[in-house]
């Protein structure tokens, strides 16, 4: 995961627990359910980097065997 996403992915999660506790504090239950839903879209985001970078370093691996490198 490249350094920006997974700073994107940590602004997101945390912009989303600010949401859940402003949420928590005022009573407002439809902005502590958009928080929760940002915080797991941004969990999302990161694991699918993630998977991206295991594949990507796969195909390298197998791309570095079959040219001998």
């Amino acid at each position: 995961m490249s350094f920006t996403d997974d700073a994107r992915n940590k602004a997101d999660d945390l912009k989303g627990r600010a949401k859940e506790a402003a949420g928590a504090v005022t009573g407002d239950d439809d902005l502590k359910t958009e928080g929760q839903a940002d915080q797991a879209e941004a969990g999302l985001k990161g694991k699918v980097t993630e998977a991206a970078d295991k594949l990507k370093d796969g195909v390298d691996s197998i791309k570095d065997k079959l040219t001998g490198h």
